[in-house]
This record gives C-alpha cells, structure tokens and sequence, in this order.
C-alpha cells in the first residue's frame, strides 16, 4: 500500500482516521486514513462496491461510522455531541442525481439553503446566485423550473447551490454517471473551473480522463480502503499495487 499527504504548504481541510462502516456484516470501509489539504482536488476511483459513495456519504454524516474519526479544518465531526446541520452547512455537496426541487425556480433552488440555513438576506442570496449562475452559463435559466433544463444544466444548477456559501470542503459523488455522456463535457467544465478557482474538492468518478487532467491525487479505492494513493502521473502510468493494474486495464478497455 502505498501513501501521499497534503503539502504542508496548505493548512488539512480533511483528515479520516481509521474510519470503518458496516452494513449488518458487510463492512464496507475498513479503516480509512485520508488527508485533503486547502484548494487540493482528490480524485476516488475504483470498482462499484468499493466503498466510494459510502465513504461520500460518511464525510457528509448521511451515514454514521462505526469507528475512527474525521475531523473538517481540525474539529472532530464524528464526535457525538457535534451540530450534525451545522456540519453539513460547511460542506458542499453534489450527488450523481441532481435532487432539485421540481416546484421551485432555479433560483429559489440555488438559494434556499443559502437563505434558511445560513442566514443569508434574500437580496444578497440572490445577487450571488445570478452571479453564479452567470458565471457558469445559466444566467438565462434563472426564472426557469428544473424540466426545462437538460441533464447537464440541471447538474450545474445543483453544483452552484453547492457552493453558494463557499463550503470548506466539496463533495462530488459521480456527478455525471446519471447524464447522456453528450453532457458530460459541461458538467466536467464547470468542475475544472472550480479547481482553478481554489476550491477544495473531494470527488468520486468513473472519467478517467477527467481524473487525470484535474487531480492533484487520485486514490484508488479497494476492499474498503484506499489501496494506492498518488499523483496522476504515478497511478495511471506506474501503478505499484496488481489490483490498481487490474482495475484500469478493465475500465479503459470498455
């Protein structure tokens, strides 16, 4: 098994320790260390079943752990005591469905949360999200409800409510798995965008690609655990460990 860490460089914006979760008698991460350094982008990648979405879904506390700890800018998230929602409104998150609310504008999407749970006044929250949302080429879609979008408009809309409120931490869970692949593009635009821009983002994908081009590390997930961790560079063109092997022969030669 082999290990990178955050350049010192860059205070730990993410930080797992020996993090487990188990399903009954599947256990599904088995002793997860990660770090995310501010404005890294970290690439998961791995076979379905790996444990990818559950390891998402953990850092987010949609699912409780069974052992470790995962601190966010140094506080113990996992602590039993801590404000699950106040936890929550420190990172943003994306899931591969794009769970907008049907009935609402696209701007009241991108603003709600902006509004009832960070406090912010409906006139700033607007201003912000107009701008956004001109930013990343929805500036004409802001009055329109999310049937009138594509796929891919859809998944740039929930993106930017994402990050509305300049979360610490960005969570991508297979973003574009759920989109014709003539889609993909746009989503995975608007994601290059933001690295450059600073953000600190931790994303799961199967665009191999992608990966490639906009990591600072990919880390190979395997049984649970993070098997390989490295540059692109090392993972896609000199990977140590036989399942990482496996694993990208398999899924270039689709």
């Amino acid at each position: 098994m082999t290990a990178a860490h955050p350049s010192a460089a860059h205070a730990t914006v993410l930080e797992l320790q020996g993090v487990h979760k188990l399903f009954g008698d599947n256990h599904v991460l088995r002793g997860v260390d990660l770090e995310i350094a501010s404005h890294e982008v970290v690439v998961v990648i791995g076979a379905s079943g790996s444990g990818k979405s559950t390891l998402m879904r953990t850092i987010n506390l949609i699912e409780r752990f069974d052992d470790g700890r995962i601190l966010l800018s140094g506080d113990d998230i996992t602590d039993p005591a801590v404000d699950v929602d106040k936890v929550r409104a420190r990172i943003g998150v994306v899931f591969q469905h794009f769970n907008l609310f049907p009935h609402m504008r696209v701007i009241d999407n991108v603003t709600l949360a902006a509004r009832k749970v960070h406090g912010i006044a409906p006139d700033v929250a607007r201003d912000r999200a107009i701008g956004l949302l001109e930013t990343f080429g929805l500036g004409d879609k802001v009055r329109d409800y999310p049937d009138r979008l594509s796929g891919g408009q859809q998944q740039r809309v929930a993106i930017v409510r994402a990050i509305m409120t300049d979360p610490e931490l960005l969570l991508l869970d297979e973003i574009t798995s759920a989109l014709d692949p003539m889609l993909v593009g746009e989503v995975l635009d608007l994601v290059r965008d933001l690295k450059n821009q600073g953000s600190t983002i931790l994303m799961a994908t199967h665009e191999m690609s992608f990966a490639r081009s906009v990591a600072d590390r990919i880390v190979f997930m395997h049984g649970g655990r993070p098997l390989e961790t490295g540059t692109p560079e090392q993972i896609f063109d000199a990977p140590r460990e036989p399942e990482t092997r496996e694993f990208l022969a398999r899924i270039t030669h689709r």
